[in-house]
């Protein structure tokens, strides 16, 4: 730390604009005055509440004047060094910034994401092992998104030997793919991002090439690019008696054989883009294409636009296109759930930069002050309360809430889209879904969504559509849509794991024939009959309300560097999950997938197959799946 930034003026100016729950936490660490977190005023963590938690204003200034003193008196003193504050404290700390009197289990899953000690509680050592057993055991890692920069990272520390394949030409997943206009992160970004890996962030929910450099440094940094092969497609992987993959791939010269112990699949679950099932789809003369392949500098000045879908790529790239376009035609079939959050496209101030970078551990508590908000607190809103009825009125269809605490967060998004469209009853009564809040995905924003409804060479249909022809989108009521341009904004084959690689297991079966469109696994990352072989956010490993994503990846990738560790260790050729295992631990999922929102009958979303199963969310709290990815249990598995 250094005394450059740390004038009168300064100081004072951050903590204008500080959280202050953070900022008692990070007083408590300076001054060692634990009165500062046992005194009547106590923050609550309620995502659509007080960001500053409920503290008074009175005890606000208070809490600013005693940092003012206590910061300037920590550069008087030249900056020393703070002592490391017990783990008793700290979950004293903990119980105070969250509200709540957490229950010892959540100890340590907690303790571990705060990193107050900077620990590294995602990483397994095989140092105990030999060097030369882990340089001969090699690991094939599909996808260089986040999670499969993430493992690499994670085999490189570990001296295990890997390859990374990608059939994209530059690293980043996701935010390579999607470049669409208006492509952000809807996940608080200072908990979307590697635990390891913290960054300084310009915007509260950063862009999507922000979010791409993020990760093209991270790989870059971590000395893991030598060991990444782009525009590489894997085809074909076929598991052989020796605990051995080979695996066929695609790549700038041409098909190949690679042969890894061991493969991790780090592929995602959205990333074959879907097109809609409409007469006529290949008719129309204009450009038409999915945001997910979105075309280099499309020429949208003037044109008359249809937009097909408002899922979340929808939603960001209609406000966008329709500053430059002639007209913009949405075609809707329901409305998304819009939670509003007033730092949607805000940046970080200066003065909030200097108190996460300056203040010593602020950071860390805003940080985990998120994660905590945006993870546990919204779930008791969405679970499902059997004796609770849901559809009230003659005239509904269907279920609309699930739960008294979900007709609470029902009213409270109702009236933020009454703020934004309230004067046009037309309009409001299509922005207002019929189903439960977060039986959809619920989408972020800071009302430029509801804006852009509004603009008058914008309107929102919600006639469905009967055929696409040369000239546009014809209505079932007959009206003609004519159109320049068509953008899909309507998803991906959320159910098609893996899709479209062919993995056949240890009696030749290939996966996804034996999935169909049904993938199920242990844990989301194992599947009885193909042995080595791991998946990152794989079947019910997608969260609606609770968490980051990274946070699953970083649990996902600690359990299967654990696996790898007993087959290296223990000299064993393969691990294969065990039938009964595997299928005891989906039918708990299931029961726990019908009892929330999402699991409402009457509700169709990618969440769920043909069949109407869920086959991609996680269902329960952050711990549970912080805990049973802890390490394997081999007795989980049959060892070849």
């Amino acid at each position: 730390m250094t005394d450059t930034s740390w004038s009168d003026a300064t100081i004072d100016a951050a903590l204008a604009e500080a959280h202050v729950p953070s900022l008692i936490n990070a007083l408590v660490h300076l001054t060692g005055d634990v009165s500062l977190i046992r005194g009547e005023e106590r923050p609550a963590s309620e995502l659509f509440g007080d960001p500053q938690g409920g503290i008074s204003p009175e005890h606000q200034a208070a809490i600013r004047a005693r940092a003012v003193a206590v910061l300037r008196a920590h550069r008087d003193a030249g900056f020393p060094d703070l002592p490391a504050p017990s783990p008793k404290l700290v979950k004293e700390m903990v119980d105070f910034i969250t509200g709540v009197e957490l229950d010892d289990a959540y100890g340590e899953f907690l303790m571990s994401e705060l990193k107050i000690f900077d620990e590294d509680p995602y990483r397994v050592s095989l140092d105990d092992l030999p060097e030369s057993s882990r340089r001969d055991f090699h690991v094939l890692v599909i996808g260089a998104g986040m999670s499969g920069i993430l493992a690499a990272i994670r085999l490189k520390e570990a001296g295990v030997s890997y390859t990374v394949v990608d059939k994209n030409a530059g690293v980043g997943g996701t935010w390579f793919e999607n470049r669409y206009p208006g492509c952000r992160v809807d996940s608080p970004n200072h908990t979307y991002s590697y635990s390891f890996a913290p960054e300084d962030w310009p915007q509260h929910f950063s862009p999507q090439r922000v979010l791409l450099e993020y990760f093209e440094r991270i790989a870059t940094e971590h000395g893991i690019r030598g060991d990444i092969r782009l525009s590489t497609e894997v085809l074909e992987a076929r598991y052989e008696d020796a605990g051995t993959w080979r695996v066929k791939v695609r790549g700038p010269d041409g098909e190949s054989t690679l042969t890894a112990n061991a493969i991790i699949s780090a592929v995602g679950q959205l990333n074959r883009p879907k097109l809609p099932e409409i007469d006529g789809r290949d008719s129309f003369r204009g450009p038409a294409f999915h945001t997910a392949q979105w075309q280099a500098e499309p020429d949208l000045e003037g044109k008359r636009i249809v937009v097909i879908g408002t899922g979340a790529s929808a939603f960001q790239t209609v406000p966008e296109i329709a500053k430059e376009a002639a007209q913009v035609t949405v075609f809707q079939r329901t409305p998304p759930w819009v939670s509003l959050r007033g730092d949607y496209h805000a940046p970080i101030t200066q003065a909030k930069h200097w108190l996460l970078n300056q203040v010593p551990f602020y950071g860390k508590w805003y940080r985990f002050f998120m994660f905590w908000t945006t993870g546990e607190g919204l779930l008791s809103m969405v679970r499902r309360d059997p004796e609770w009825d849901g559809n009230p009125g003659e005239d509904s269809n269907g279920e609309r809430s699930v739960s008294a605490a979900n007709d609470q967060l029902r009213a409270l998004l109702t009236a933020s889209v009454e703020r934004m469209v309230g004067d046009d009853p037309a309009l409001f009564a299509q922005c207002v879904p019929t189903y439960p809040p977060a039986g959809k995905r619920m989408l972020i924003d800071n009302g430029h969504w509801f804006r852009a409804l509004r603009r008058d060479n914008v309107e929102l249909v919600t006639d469905p559509i009967a055929r696409i022809n040369p000239d546009g989108v014809e209505t079932q009521s007959g009206r003609q849509v004519h159109a320049d341009v068509i953008i899909y904004g309507t998803g991906f084959y959320a159910s098609r794991l893996l899709f479209p690689m062919k993995l056949f297991g240890k009696d030749g079966r290939e996966l996804r024939e034996h999935w169909g469109d049904d993938p199920r696994a242990y844990l989301g990352i194992v599947m009885p009959g193909y042995p080595n072989l791991f998946c990152c956010y794989g079947p019910n490993t997608n969260i609606v309300v609770n968490g980051s994503i990274v946070f699953f990846s970083e649990c996902e990738v600690r359990y299967i560097m654990g696996c790898l560790k007993l087959l290296i260790g223990g000299e064993l050729p393969a691990m294969d999950c065990r039938r009964d295992v595997h299928d005891a631990y989906n039918e708990r999922i299931d029961a726990g997938n019908l009892g929330m929102a999402w699991g409402s009958p009457d509700v169709r979303s990618w969440y769920k197959n043909e069949h109407g199963r869920v086959t991609q969310n996680w269902p329960f709290t952050l711990l549970e799946f912080w805990n049973q990815t802890r390490e394997p249990n081999p007795e989980d598995f049959d060892f070849a």
